[in-house]
Protein backbone atom coordinates (compact mmCIF):
# COMPACT_ATOMS: atom_id res chain seq x y z
CA UNK A 1 0.00 0.00 0.00
CA UNK A 2 1.60 3.04 -0.72
CA UNK A 3 0.68 7.00 0.27
CA UNK A 4 -0.04 9.34 -2.40
CA UNK A 5 -0.57 12.87 -1.86
CA UNK A 6 -2.19 14.77 -4.12
CA UNK A 7 -2.48 18.91 -4.81
CA UNK A 8 -5.80 19.84 -6.29
CA UNK A 9 -7.11 22.34 -8.60
CA UNK A 10 -11.11 22.59 -8.67
CA UNK A 11 -13.94 25.04 -9.54
CA UNK A 12 -16.28 24.77 -7.32
CA UNK A 13 -19.34 25.52 -8.72
CA UNK A 14 -20.89 21.87 -9.79
CA UNK A 15 -20.17 20.88 -6.62
CA UNK A 16 -21.86 21.00 -2.91
CA UNK A 17 -18.66 21.66 -1.73
CA UNK A 18 -15.65 19.30 -1.31
CA UNK A 19 -16.93 16.31 1.31
CA UNK A 20 -18.76 13.36 0.15
CA UNK A 21 -22.56 13.57 0.44
CA UNK A 22 -25.85 12.05 -0.66
CA UNK A 23 -27.86 14.71 -2.15
CA UNK A 24 -25.32 16.30 -4.61
CA UNK A 25 -21.64 15.93 -6.27
CA UNK A 26 -18.64 17.04 -4.61
CA UNK A 27 -15.06 17.43 -5.24
CA UNK A 28 -14.45 14.35 -2.87
CA UNK A 29 -16.73 11.54 -4.99
CA UNK A 30 -15.37 12.87 -8.27
CA UNK A 31 -11.58 12.22 -7.05
CA UNK A 32 -12.49 8.63 -5.46
CA UNK A 33 -14.41 7.92 -8.45
CA UNK A 34 -10.98 7.82 -10.64
CA UNK A 35 -9.24 6.80 -8.33
CA UNK A 36 -11.66 3.67 -8.91
CA UNK A 37 -11.71 3.90 -12.42
CA UNK A 38 -7.97 3.76 -12.70
CA UNK A 39 -7.03 0.94 -10.03
CA UNK A 40 -10.42 -1.00 -9.29
CA UNK A 41 -10.00 0.15 -5.22
CA UNK A 42 -12.22 2.00 -2.95
CA UNK A 43 -10.10 4.53 -2.06
CA UNK A 44 -10.57 7.09 0.30
CA UNK A 45 -9.72 10.70 -0.27
CA UNK A 46 -8.62 13.02 3.07
CA UNK A 47 -8.35 16.62 2.50
CA UNK A 48 -6.44 19.39 4.48
CA UNK A 49 -9.72 21.19 4.57
CA UNK A 50 -13.16 21.08 3.56
CA UNK A 51 -14.80 23.83 1.25
CA UNK A 52 -18.73 24.96 1.16
CA UNK A 53 -20.31 24.66 -1.73
CA UNK A 54 -19.17 27.01 -4.38
CA UNK A 55 -16.20 27.12 -2.72
CA UNK A 56 -12.68 26.99 -4.99
CA UNK A 57 -9.17 25.48 -5.03
CA UNK A 58 -6.06 26.26 -6.06
CA UNK A 59 -4.36 23.88 -4.45
CA UNK A 60 -5.49 21.77 -1.94
CA UNK A 61 -3.72 19.11 -0.35
CA UNK A 62 -5.27 15.42 -0.04
CA UNK A 63 -4.18 11.68 -0.04
CA UNK A 64 -5.20 8.63 -0.48
CA UNK A 65 -3.47 4.85 0.15
CA UNK A 66 -3.75 2.79 -2.75
CA UNK A 67 -2.10 -0.43 -3.32
CA UNK A 68 -2.06 -0.71 -7.13
CA UNK A 69 1.88 0.18 -8.62
CA UNK A 70 1.58 2.95 -10.32
CA UNK A 71 4.59 6.09 -10.42
CA UNK A 72 3.30 9.35 -9.47
CA UNK A 73 3.25 10.71 -12.84
CA UNK A 74 1.29 7.66 -13.97
CA UNK A 75 -1.25 8.11 -11.76
CA UNK A 76 -1.64 11.82 -11.91
CA UNK A 77 -2.22 11.48 -15.74
CA UNK A 78 -4.59 8.38 -14.97
CA UNK A 79 -6.97 10.35 -12.89
CA UNK A 80 -7.25 13.70 -14.89
CA UNK A 81 -8.21 11.73 -17.38
CA UNK A 82 -11.21 9.99 -15.78
CA UNK A 83 -12.01 13.08 -14.19
CA UNK A 84 -12.98 14.90 -17.18
CA UNK A 85 -15.85 16.97 -17.48
CA UNK A 86 -15.62 17.67 -13.84
CA UNK A 87 -13.53 20.90 -13.42
CA UNK A 88 -11.01 19.12 -11.43
CA UNK A 89 -7.52 18.83 -12.04
CA UNK A 90 -4.60 17.04 -10.20
CA UNK A 91 -1.80 19.38 -10.41
CA UNK A 92 0.65 17.40 -8.45
CA UNK A 93 0.91 14.26 -6.77
CA UNK A 94 4.04 12.11 -4.67
CA UNK A 95 4.56 9.51 -2.17
CA UNK A 96 4.53 10.82 1.12
CA UNK A 97 5.55 8.59 4.41
CA UNK A 98 2.40 6.23 5.99
CA UNK A 99 2.31 8.65 8.60
CA UNK A 100 2.15 11.31 6.38
CA UNK A 101 -1.57 13.00 6.81
CA UNK A 102 -3.33 15.92 4.71
CA UNK A 103 -5.56 16.93 7.32
CA UNK A 104 -3.45 16.07 10.69
CA UNK A 105 -0.07 17.15 9.54
CA UNK A 106 -1.22 20.23 8.63
CA UNK A 107 0.06 23.68 10.09
CA UNK A 108 -1.53 26.07 8.18
CA UNK A 109 -4.15 27.07 5.90
CA UNK A 110 -4.72 29.99 3.43
CA UNK A 111 -7.49 31.62 1.84
CA UNK A 112 -8.08 34.00 -0.94
CA UNK A 113 -11.22 36.04 -1.34
CA UNK A 114 -11.55 38.22 -4.60
CA UNK A 115 -13.81 41.02 -4.99
CA UNK A 116 -15.24 42.33 -7.99
CA UNK A 117 -15.60 46.10 -7.25
CA UNK A 118 -17.87 47.31 -10.12
CA UNK A 119 -21.12 48.08 -10.87
CA UNK A 120 -20.93 46.49 -14.60
CA UNK A 121 -22.33 42.54 -14.46
CA UNK A 122 -20.02 39.69 -14.43
CA UNK A 123 -19.41 37.86 -17.49
CA UNK A 124 -16.59 35.35 -17.48
CA UNK A 125 -15.91 35.21 -13.94
CA UNK A 126 -20.07 35.10 -12.73
CA UNK A 127 -19.50 32.77 -10.07
CA UNK A 128 -15.95 33.06 -9.21
CA UNK A 129 -15.93 36.80 -7.34
CA UNK A 130 -18.41 39.00 -5.46
CA UNK A 131 -19.90 41.57 -6.99
CA UNK A 132 -19.95 44.56 -5.05
CA UNK A 133 -21.40 47.55 -6.78
CA UNK A 134 -20.88 50.06 -3.96
CA UNK A 135 -17.45 51.71 -4.32
CA UNK A 136 -15.49 49.99 -1.14
CA UNK A 137 -12.70 51.61 0.90
CA UNK A 138 -10.02 48.92 0.96
CA UNK A 139 -7.44 50.99 3.52
CA UNK A 140 -10.34 51.06 5.92
CA UNK A 141 -11.09 47.77 5.90
CA UNK A 142 -7.12 47.28 5.88
CA UNK A 143 -7.74 48.82 9.16
CA UNK A 144 -10.28 47.04 10.60
CA UNK A 145 -9.05 43.50 9.01
CA UNK A 146 -6.39 43.75 11.84
CA UNK A 147 -8.44 44.15 14.72
CA UNK A 148 -8.93 40.22 13.89
CA UNK A 149 -5.79 39.35 13.69
CA UNK A 150 -4.31 37.24 16.94
CA UNK A 151 -5.74 35.21 19.21
CA UNK A 152 -9.67 35.74 19.50
CA UNK A 153 -13.13 33.92 20.40
CA UNK A 154 -14.55 34.01 16.81
CA UNK A 155 -18.15 32.96 18.03
CA UNK A 156 -19.54 35.79 16.06
CA UNK A 157 -17.84 35.04 12.67
CA UNK A 158 -18.68 31.09 13.02
CA UNK A 159 -21.57 28.76 11.26
CA UNK A 160 -24.36 28.02 13.59
CA UNK A 161 -23.28 24.23 12.15
CA UNK A 162 -19.70 24.66 12.47
CA UNK A 163 -18.61 21.25 14.88
CA UNK A 164 -14.92 22.76 16.04
CA UNK A 165 -14.59 21.93 19.73
CA UNK A 166 -13.63 25.94 19.96
CA UNK A 167 -14.40 29.13 18.79
CA UNK A 168 -11.18 30.17 20.52
CA UNK A 169 -8.71 30.49 15.91
CA UNK A 170 -5.05 32.63 16.24
CA UNK A 171 -5.46 34.01 12.93
CA UNK A 172 -2.34 34.83 11.89
CA UNK A 173 -2.86 37.43 8.79
CA UNK A 174 -6.08 38.98 7.38
CA UNK A 175 -4.68 41.53 4.47
CA UNK A 176 -6.73 43.63 1.79
CA UNK A 177 -4.91 44.22 -1.18
CA UNK A 178 -6.71 46.44 -4.14
CA UNK A 179 -5.79 46.16 -7.76
CA UNK A 180 -7.92 48.44 -9.71
CA UNK A 181 -11.85 46.95 -9.30
CA UNK A 182 -10.49 44.13 -8.05
CA UNK A 183 -9.66 43.41 -4.08
CA UNK A 184 -8.06 40.09 -2.52
CA UNK A 185 -8.51 39.50 0.95
CA UNK A 186 -5.54 36.97 2.37
CA UNK A 187 -6.07 34.67 5.46
CA UNK A 188 -3.65 32.62 7.37
CA UNK A 189 -4.13 30.13 10.08
CA UNK A 190 -3.73 26.86 11.67
CA UNK A 191 -7.00 26.10 10.86
CA UNK A 192 -10.33 28.12 10.57
CA UNK A 193 -13.80 28.12 12.20
CA UNK A 194 -16.75 26.91 9.39
CA UNK A 195 -17.44 29.96 7.41
CA UNK A 196 -15.27 31.93 9.49
CA UNK A 197 -13.34 33.78 6.59
CA UNK A 198 -16.67 34.46 4.53
CA UNK A 199 -17.73 35.58 7.59
CA UNK A 200 -14.91 38.15 8.35
CA UNK A 201 -14.60 39.15 4.73
CA UNK A 202 -18.99 40.46 4.85
CA UNK A 203 -18.21 42.34 7.90
CA UNK A 204 -15.17 44.04 6.17
CA UNK A 205 -17.13 44.25 3.28
CA UNK A 206 -19.49 46.61 5.62
CA UNK A 207 -16.37 48.86 6.80
CA UNK A 208 -15.56 49.19 3.09
CA UNK A 209 -19.21 50.51 2.35
CA UNK A 210 -18.90 52.85 4.92
CA UNK A 211 -21.91 51.18 6.80
CA UNK A 212 -19.71 49.90 9.82
CA UNK A 213 -16.75 51.54 11.50
CA UNK A 214 -13.84 50.09 13.16
CA UNK A 215 -15.82 50.29 16.47
CA UNK A 216 -18.08 48.20 14.56
CA UNK A 217 -15.92 45.78 13.52
CA UNK A 218 -14.54 45.35 17.36
CA UNK A 219 -17.71 44.98 18.69
CA UNK A 220 -18.58 42.46 16.71
CA UNK A 221 -15.63 40.59 17.51
CA UNK A 222 -15.90 41.20 21.16
CA UNK A 223 -19.29 40.23 21.14
CA UNK A 224 -18.67 36.45 20.72
CA UNK A 225 -22.29 35.78 19.33
CA UNK A 226 -23.27 34.88 15.83
CA UNK A 227 -26.63 37.21 16.03
CA UNK A 228 -23.55 40.52 16.30
CA UNK A 229 -22.25 39.34 12.44
CA UNK A 230 -23.39 41.90 10.01
CA UNK A 231 -22.96 39.68 6.88
CA UNK A 232 -21.54 36.78 5.48
CA UNK A 233 -20.10 36.80 2.56
CA UNK A 234 -21.43 34.55 -0.38
CA UNK A 235 -19.06 31.65 -1.74
CA UNK A 236 -18.52 32.94 -5.37
CA UNK A 237 -15.27 34.67 -4.57
CA UNK A 238 -13.13 31.99 -1.86
CA UNK A 239 -10.30 29.95 -3.07
CA UNK A 240 -8.50 27.59 -0.86
CA UNK A 241 -4.86 28.78 -1.46
CA UNK A 242 -1.88 26.31 0.20
CA UNK A 243 -1.92 24.02 3.03
CA UNK A 244 1.59 24.43 4.86
CA UNK A 245 3.59 21.62 5.78
CA UNK A 246 6.45 20.69 8.17
CA UNK A 247 9.01 20.31 5.87
CA UNK A 248 8.20 23.14 4.03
Amino acid sequence: MTRFAFTVEFDGRPFMGWQRQAHGPSVQQALEDAIHAVTGEQAVIHAAGRTDAGVHGLAMRAHADIAKPLTPFRLTEAMNARLRPHPVAILACDVVPDDWHARFSCMGRAYVYRIANRRAPLTFENGLVWRVIQPLDADAMQKAAQLLVGRHDFTTFRSAHCQAESPLKSLDRLDVERDGDRIAIHAEARSFLHHQVRSMVGCLALVGMGRWTLDDMRAARDARDRAALGLNAPPDGLYFVNARYPDQ
